[in-house]
């Protein structure tokens, strides 16, 4: 199995090195564990909105072990089914709409703590490494 980690779980593991995150991740092997180009994104944007040479450091430290997997097709047929499924009411935010179907296209567990928005995305398998 293939574990996709959003932003929220990057984060863990930057600010709790030993922490859940980690151990599970030590658990399933580091080979099955990668991030998405648009996590990625997010965690840069974040770590440039605080201006912290500190948490640059330790976020580099963090994401250059992980596998950072390209958006490619079939992605982009993922996100217009999910965008379809879920605008009647239960939309979720744009770059987690990306991000699911990142998941989905590359048939990866998503490792989110953000449940409440990610279980709305139909056959999105989730996780959550922090309970």
């Amino acid at each position: 199995m293939r574990y996709m980690l959003d932003t929220n779980m990057i984060s863990a593991i930057v600010y709790e090195p030993r922490g859940k995150v980690f151990q599970k991740l030590q658990e399933v092997g580091e080979g099955n564990v990668f991030t998405s180009i648009i996590v990625h994104g997010e965690v840069w944007y974040g770590v440039q909105k605080r201006g912290s040479e500190e948490l640059a450091q330790k976020v580099a430290n963090v994401t250059k072990r992980l596998h950072v997997a390209p958006f490619t097709m079939p992605g982009d047929l993922k996100y217009a089914e999910v965008r379809l499924a879920l605008r009647k009411g239960s939309n979720i935010g744009p770059n987690d709409l990306w991000i699911a179907a990142h998941a989905l296209a590359l048939d990866a567990v998503l490792v989110t703590a953000n449940e409440s928005e990610f279980s709305r995305v139909p056959g999105l398998t989730i996780e959550n490494w922090l309970r």
